[in-house]
């Protein structure tokens, strides 16, 4: 039995003596145990990868053998895609025009050109999105790039509002709409700290991780004094898979009705919780997720750019952003995408690690993480 499965059965064995240990408690007999149904699906994978030397110089010459990825802590057979780059892309440009963001919606009117670039010559569709305290959708998906860019070029000042983490899922959100052969990628140009968002740090790190979308980010300071008042307003879950402090001071294995506050009363969710304490792959996991929700509150931009693969740059003026925008340009044509796919996945946040086999010096940006469900789809991650 491999680890994946031997993961789950612990859980599950776990589950079936909580369940037991309360029916007892209550003085009920316990008829035929109800195992909790746990579906998931085989599901491809894909980790893109941006592979350079110590003096950024990009390294092209690299075959799945010279991989290294773990999911979870566990070793995984990986391919190189071919001809990924080709397929078509959507592309949901994302700009703030509520609170700071104002101050830079005329550095967003010329992009016509470099837009271009950074798309590349295969189909394609662009939406444009503009926030403030809410998201809305200022162009739907089209193929025209110049009618993107002067609707880009026009966008109107928002209210004080900067509601990053709402317009992110919004975005995500259609895109997970588009054809299942096109690429997905996100442009988001805003401040760091996100001020008004109804969507928690959780789900948050959820739809960045849920979806195979890169996102490209470009972010402009935000002042000392709003990132401490702003961040200290982001909403947090309640009650989630994942707090910082799980458990009562009985453990994962009280009786305690509040022993395991994020599992809500049930029973396989606690079992799960405990398993991933005692189970190196999956407390790995957790502690990422915990790490990309701390990461959240300091600098939404950088965070969701790491988190997927994709790359982070500070601007201040329409010149720096036209620079970034030509650096990405010649990246994106360079991304390595790997794929794999696991073994029977553990429901939740899965952590990814890679590394070039004898090349340590080797820079990377790859995605950090997918998400599994209980039942999860058929379509690719």
């Amino acid at each position: 039995m491999n680890r994946f499965k031997l993961t789950f059965a612990a859980a599950l064995f776990l589950g079936c003596l909580l369940e037991a240990a309360s029916a007892q408690s209550s003085g009920q007999s316990t008829p035929s145990a109800q195992v909790p149904a746990i579906k998931v699906g085989s599901n491809l994978v894909l980790v893109p990868v941006l592979v350079k030397t110590k003096a950024d110089k990009l390294v092209f010459s690299l075959t799945a053998e010279d991989f290294i990825l773990t999911d979870n802590g566990v070793r995984q057979q990986v391919q190189v895609e071919p001809d990924t780059l080709a397929r078509p892309l959507a592309l949901a440009v994302i700009v703030q025009t509520g609170g700071q963001g104002a101050s830079h919606l005329p550095d967003y009117r010329n992009l016509g050109a470099v837009l271009d670039a950074v798309i590349g010559d295969v189909p394609h569709r662009v939406a444009v999105i503009g926030f403030d305290s809410k998201p809305r959708l200022e162009q739907d998906f089209t193929t025209d790039t110049d009618a993107a860019a002067r609707t880009i070029a026009t966008l109107h000042e928002g209210n004080p509002g900067a509601a990053i983490l709402d317009a992110l899922n919004f975005g995500i959100d259609l895109l997970r709409k588009q054809p299942p052969d096109f690429r997905r990628a996100v442009l988001l140009c805003s401040e760091t700290v996100d001020g008004g968002s109804q969507t928690s740090l959780e789900d948050a790190v959820r739809a960045v991780e849920d979806t195979n979308t890169s996102i490209y980010s470009f972010g402009f300071s935000t002042m000392q004094a709003a990132v401490k008042h702003e961040a200290s307003k982001l909403p947090a879950p309640g009650g989630t898979p994942y707090s910082n402090e799980p458990y009562s001071p009985g453990g994962c294995m009280s009786h305690d009705p509040n022993a395991d506050r994020d599992a809500h009363g049930k029973r396989s969710v606690q079992a799960l919780d405990c398993a991933s304490d005692l189970l190196p792959p999956l407390r790995l996991a957790r502690i990422a997720f915990l790490a990309a929700k701390t990461g959240l509150k300091s600098n939404v931009p950088k965070s969701v750019a790491q988190l997927t693969g994709g790359e982070y740059f500070a601007f201040k003026d329409a010149t720096t952003l036209t620079r970034h925008l030509i650096t990405i340009s010649n990246d994106v044509p360079n991304y390595y995408v790997l794929s794999f796919r696991p073994q029977s996945p553990d429901p939740g946040p899965h952590t990814l690690e890679l590394r070039v086999k004898d090349r340590p010096e080797y820079k990377l940006r790859a995605r950090q993480g997918y998400w599994v469900d209980a039942a999860a789809d058929a379509n690719d991650k």
